[in-house]
């Protein structure tokens, strides 16, 4: 329907928050050394109606915003589906082999001649809007919108950079579009799980960021494409730090190095090293500690849910197994739902698998916390149980919205009953396994 050698693309829960964000761009589409290769400017996606702690860490600072700084001394942002101004000369072709689409009207450089509502212009684009009418074209995946995973935005982003498009990170200090942000806990991590397996899709496909994305980017921002694809990959470390030295320690077996030991200097630093970097990248783009204690929460949290779920799903549907549909994220506010989510109440509501898990790993961390303090008390010493108290105790406080919506709220975003019961039978179920296990 439209020409324009410019297309910005948005979201539809959000809006323009600067009227300067036209100017803005227009200092980099008019700067003819760099519009060349220039594939499109990226803005952070920023939002609004965030709770001050940012219970959720919806905001996710260091995907919208500290990776794409990093990224900007490179090749530039990935694409990440909103607040995005494309060059239409990039989606056909590299920038110095031009793909031609079938119809010579759909070309960037097409001069528009008819009217709109023209006849002839209105055949065309019933013509293109068609369902099947990408069928056997280069749509999809040498021209336009790249196709083939649920995560379109950052596969096609990808495969731009991969073309040798470059690309622009612009992050004003007003945002330039702010959007709408799901207040309860189930809506954000189906969200992350459907990112999750689409970002898998990319991974383990002949565009793979370790193998094709290295060949014609280079290792670094190969690299950086890698961090992403393989997001769900953390569940499986997270897991098992979350229940396999919880289980050990209410069995009496020490795996961790002692206080009195050398190397227990190691574990010490990389924890803390970890961290204190975390934090400090945070802090220093405008995040507060508040913020980042939510967002380090967020990730445990995300590490045996959305990331392990979503780990599972794509095994399962590449196997053919199982094909889960597209779940649209819902936005929608209810007054008690958000009168909660302002008062910073974790909201649970409904039975969901992910929460099942959330509340083992909360269960077995807080008995083995409490085991591990009257195994020292008996033995009077912590040397050889220090690391393994400490890590449960470290899930415990992060796990302390758990056990409010488990045992101390009464309110319909409490966790059902249902959901505690079965949590509870399967980390008894569990321990009976890891002792059979350890004994043998």
């Amino acid at each position: 329907m439209t020409n324009s050698p410019v297309i910005l693309t948005l979201d539809c829960d959000m809006y323009s928050n600067d009227p300067q964000t036209l100017h803005r761009v227009l200092c980099y589409l008019l700067d003819t050394a760099l519009t060349q290769k220039l594939g499109y400017i990226q803005f952070p996606q920023r939002f609004h109606g965030i709770n001050q702690s940012d219970i959720y860490a919806t905001e996710n600072k260091r995907l919208f915003q500290i990776n794409h700084i990093g990224m900007n001394g490179l090749q530039g942002p990935s694409y990440v589906g909103t607040g995005c101004f494309f060059f239409r000369r990039a989606f056909f072709g590299a920038p110095s082999s031009f793909v031609a689409p079938e119809i010579p009207e759909l070309r960037h450089d097409h001069v528009v001649k008819q009217p709109i509502l023209a006849q002839s212009t209105l055949d065309l684009a019933h013509r293109v809007a068609g369902c099947k009418y990408e069928d056997g074209s280069h749509w999809g995946s040498k021209l336009g919108f790249r196709y083939g995973s649920l995560v379109e935005d950052y596969y096609t982003g990808y495969r731009l950079q991969c073309e040798g498009w470059q690309t622009v990170f612009c992050h004003p200090n007003r945002p330039a579009f702010l959007g709408d942000v799901p207040i309860n806990l189930n809506d954000v991590l189906n969200q992350c799980k459907r990112w999750c397996v689409g970002l898998l899709e990319v991974g383990f496909s002949k565009y793979s960021p370790v193998t094709f994305g290295f060949r014609t980017m280079g290792p670094i921002m190969g690299l950086c494409y890698a961090h992403y694809a393989f997001w769900s990959i953390w569940s499986i470390p997270v897991t098992v730090y979350a229940f396999l030295p919880q289980l050990a320690l209410l069995n009496g077996v020490s795996i961790f190095p002692k206080v009195s030991e050398t190397c227990f200097v190691l574990y010490v630093f990389l924890f803390l090293g970890a961290y204190l970097q975390d934090c400090l990248d945070f802090i220093i783009t405008g995040g507060t500690f508040k913020r980042w204690l939510s967002d380090q929460r967020m990730w445990l949290v995300r590490g045996v849910t959305c990331y392990l779920f979503g780990l599972i799903e794509f095994i399962t549907k590449s196997l053919g197994i199982a094909a889960h549909g597209f779940n649209v994220t819902s936005k929608v506010q209810d007054d008690e739902e958000s009168k909660r989510y302002e008062q910073e109440i974790f909201e649970f509501a409904v039975h969901s698998p992910m929460f099942v898990t959330i509340s083992m790993a909360a269960i077995i961390n807080l008995v083995a916390f409490l085991g591990g303090l009257i195994r020292v008390y008996k033995e009077g010493s912590m040397d050889g149980w220090f690391i393994q108290i400490s890590l449960a105790g470290f899930v415990v406080l992060n796990a302390w919205p758990v056990y409010e919506a488990m045992v101390l709220r009464s309110d319909k975003g409490r966790i059902p009953t249902r959901t505690t019961f079965i949590s509870t039978f399967l980390v008894w179920a569990l321990y009976q396994i890891a002792s059979l296990a350890l004994k043998t």
